[in-house]
């Protein structure tokens, strides 16, 4: 495979710069163009990609080199591009910033050089003038691997501001691809654990994502940004596929792929109608019921793939609104989200909590992380949930944030003992009692402890995976719900 998808990294010195503003407001500008624009994601982000997918019609990705290994950043992103006209990757703190302690490891600078793409640097302009040359000459020449193709000045104060701000970039040898005035409404609303998703506030999401497109549009150069997309490194290398990953954690021969199912939209490939029951499903695939709607925005999209590919009828539910799981449902994911926000709706949905511990009691296969894991105890803050974990949890003052070095303590739904894998926490909360015997992963740093909970076909904990990098997990699961 050689992918020649003309692609930019939006990348800034530090976090608040600007980023997410500029990448999708660009993304945005782009689509509005009639260009196919892919969206991308450096880091474990959830929330970003959503607000992506609103500018530009399509699914947002995230590139994670801590959480899936630098070899899979290509395939990931050359399996999200493909057939568009341009691909827009926004970067994750700075540029430079990765796992703590792990050297440029999951940087958005490491990503750019592994995807062979320019960077636009965006600078926070609001507090200097000739000073911004300097800054912008140390993150041009720090890596000469990393290929600085611009800047985009963002918070300019006036016609002198920016007249001085370039002044000093001429010296810096970098061009000023856009400009980009203070101007109110355009930022998105921010809570305990960053951006509000896209799902919680949609009209005035659309609202948002529209301000940016067209901030992005006056005041950057459009033409010159295409141009400079034009001039990224052809990579090479495997497309990512997830029937592909799925047969090659079974240890089976090359080419030979379980067969396509029928999935329903969000994450699937349609099927044939052979073999399908009167609501149009895959009558010998089982039915797993994944958790969505504002309270479960967290999931990665290679995920509800690779369940497809495994062989499952993939089938979305909200447990704001669903009062019952879908029919025949023999498995269950719940992701991230936001419950500490919606604790009064759910406990409220009494008969699709009574569902999900009768479904829990059964043996039935459910995996659970972070909000999933909240979803499923005995009580959140006060308020009822399932109960199919005998804990209660609590918001706490305290974030938990990083990455996450584990291993299965135990066999479960989604891994055998002693099975590594890398994680993501980022969480509020807390579980009280926690992880005891029965505990989903032995996590090494920062400091080693248990963490999660396994329990009879349940697999709950706080840790963010992402498939892509164990696509037997998805695997494992189906087979488990096909046996259950």
């Amino acid at each position: 495979m050689v992918s020649s998808v003309p692609r930019l990294v939006i990348a800034a010195p530090s976090s608040g710069s600007g980023k997410t503003t500029v990448a999708t407001g660009l993304m945005a500008a782009f689509a509005g163009r009639g260009l196919a624009v892919s969206p991308h994601k450096v880091g474990p982000d959830y929330i970003d990609p959503g607000y992506h997918a609103l500018a530009t019609g399509r699914v947002g990705r995230n590139l994670d080199a801590y959480l899936c290994g630098p070899e899979l950043v290509g395939p990931l992103f050359a399996h999200g591009a493909r057939g568009c006209d341009v691909a827009v990757v926004e970067g994750v703190m700075g540029l430079y910033d990765g796992a703590a302690g792990e050297g440029e490891l999951a940087s958005t600078a490491q990503v750019a050089k592994l995807l062979r793409a320019p960077v636009v640097l965006v600078v926070d302009a609001s507090s200097q003038s000739r000073s911004v040359a300097a800054l912008v000459h140390g993150f041009a020449s720090w890596d000469p691997e990393v290929r600085i193709g611009g800047v985009i000045l963002n918070k300019v104060g006036s016609d002198r501001h920016e007249e001085l701000l370039r002044e000093a970039l001429d010296s810096a040898g970098v061009p000023v691809l856009g400009v980009l005035r203070r101007v109110a409404g355009v930022d998105t609303p921010s809570r305990h654990l960053g951006l509000v998703p896209v799902a919680e506030r949609r009209t005035e999401a659309v609202r948002a994502v529209a301000a940016m497109a067209a901030q992005v549009s006056d005041g950057c150069d459009l033409e010159a940004l295409l141009e400079l997309a034009r001039g990224a490194g052809a990579l090479s290398g495997e497309v990512w596929d997830a029937a592909e990953a799925v047969a090659s954690s079974a240890r089976l021969p090359l080419g030979t792929v379980p067969p396509d199912p029928l999935v329903r939209p969000g994450g699937s490939r349609p099927g044939t109608r052979d073999g399908l029951d009167d609501a149009g499903r895959d009558s010998k695939a089982p039915v797993i019921a994944v958790a969505g709607g504002s309270a479960f925005t967290f999931s990665y999209a290679e995920h509800g793939e690779l369940l497809a590919a495994a062989g499952a009828d993939v089938v979305p539910f909200d447990p704001l609104r669903d009062e019952q799981l879908p029919d025949g449902t023999r498995g269950l994911v719940i992701g991230g989200g936001f419950p500490e926000v919606y604790a009064a709706e759910l406990s409220a949905n009494e008969p699709l909590r009574k569902a999900v511990a009768e479904l829990a009691l059964s043996g039935a296969p459910v995996a659970a992380e972070c909000a999933g894991l909240l979803y499923l105890c005995r009580e959140l803050d006060g308020q009822p949930m399932c109960g199919v974990l005998d804990v209660r949890a609590r918001m706490s003052e305290r974030l938990t944030l990083g990455y996450r070095d584990a291993v299965a303590v135990s066999d479960s739904v989604l891994a055998s003992a002693g099975q590594r894998m890398r994680g993501h926490e980022f969480h509020r909360t807390v579980v009280e009692p926690g992880a005891g015997e029965a505990a989903a992963w032995g996590v090494r740093a920062p400091r080693p402890r248990l963490e999660g909970f396994v329990q009879a076909g349940v697999h709950a904990s706080y840790l963010h995976t992402h498939w892509a990098s164990a696509p037997g997990a998805a695997r494992r699961f189906v087979e488990r719900c096909r046996t259950s």
